[in-house]
């Protein structure tokens, strides 16, 4: 039952949908410090207004009319357009992850997701991978040897993560029988929820996305002890603040793709659709906050082995088992 929304209903959902991601990061920048704050037995920002929830508002004052200097060294075009296209590839990549059923209002139909693709879940692999570029171009056009070495190690990092994170979906793939992220929700909606028979998949999905998303314990290109700041260390104000965006907004989005891929989306009791959505999205993300407070840094090559030998492997026999259970049964 694909019905087809009208255009420029479609580019009204995106407009809400980039503004609402836009918000949810500002205030994840927040709740992150918050949460922190209460784990580690201390406040969290709590200055700017009323329990500081006007926070994320100061520090973009702060980004948007901070000088953005620049290494009088660096290429320039590529310099510049870096972030951009970290900070788009990570907006786009949401516009496949579905937050509901779908409406009928006053004989219009309204997608539950800004994009129906047939093959979202490759097309947002294909924009992560794109994304990784801003990264490493970003960091090579500052012409500093701290971004190059924080370049490499992003890199490295994501290459290596990515062939897990992908190995590690194909099981729901196979259980799913669609590369359509509704298609998927909906049979989890009929059957259970994909967490019960993937649950290795998840794990290895939840680990090789925290390293995609360079979270603590995998937070290495943006390691400080060492590196200054990484890829990033030659970038200030609003530059800067487009790479911070995309790190968050990837990370919003890989916890969307998780609770639609092993929770079943926006399924839930008492049909309150996209309400389910986030509730979820926000227990994954702070998941990964509770984490990030929790575990050591790993140390690098610790890091590329867990990916490689153990991470690799294990979501490879994964999927092989998913498909003999689906051809057997």
């Amino acid at each position: 039952m694909h019905h087809h929304e009208p255009w420029w209903i479609a580019i009204i959902e995106a407009l809400i949908i980039v503004n609402v991601l836009l918000g949810l990061f500002a205030y994840l920048t927040l709740i992150e410090r918050k949460v922190m704050g209460r784990m580690q037995l201390r406040y969290g920002p709590n200055r700017a207004g009323p329990f500081g929830l006007l926070q994320p508002i100061a520090d973009l004052v702060k980004l948007v009319r901070k000088e953005a200097f620049a290494p009088s060294s660096a290429i320039e075009a590529p310099y510049i357009i870096a972030p951009i296209i970290s900070a788009f590839t990570a907006l786009a990549a949401f516009s496949v992850i579905p937050f509901g059923p779908g409406w009928t209002v006053n004989g219009w139909y309204i997608n539950g997701e800004v994009a129906d693709v047939s093959i979202g879940l490759i097309l947002i692999f294909a924009l992560g991978g794109v994304g990784i570029y801003g990264f490493i171009v970003g960091g090579w056009a500052s012409e500093s040897k701290f971004s190059i070495l924080g370049t490499m190690r992003t890199c490295a990092q994501l290459v290596s993560y990515e062939v897990s994170l992908a190995l590690s979906v194909l099981g729901v793939v196979i259980l799913g029988r669609s590369l359509n992220l509704p298609d998927i929700i909906h049979r989890q909606g009929e059957f259970l929820p994909f967490v019960v028979p993937q649950f290795v998949g998840m794990l290895i999905f939840f680990i090789g996305g925290t390293a995609e998303t360079s979270r603590a314990p995998f937070d290495l290109p943006e390691a400080e002890q060492e590196l200054v700041a990484g890829y990033h260390t030659e970038y200030s104000g609003m530059r800067w603040g487009l790479f911070q965006m995309a790190e968050y907004v990837n990370l919003i989005t890989l916890s969307g793709l998780m609770v639609t891929l092993f929770f079943s989306g926006w399924h839930g009791p008492w049909h309150l659709g996209p309400i389910w959505f986030v509730l979820k999205l926000l227990a994954v993300l702070f998941v990964f906050i509770w984490m990030r407070t929790t575990l050591p840094r790993l140390r690098y090559d610790q890091l590329m082995r867990l990916g490689w030998k153990v991470l690799l492997p294990v979501a490879t026999i994964n999927a092989v088992i998913t498909a003999l259970c689906v051809v057997a049964f």
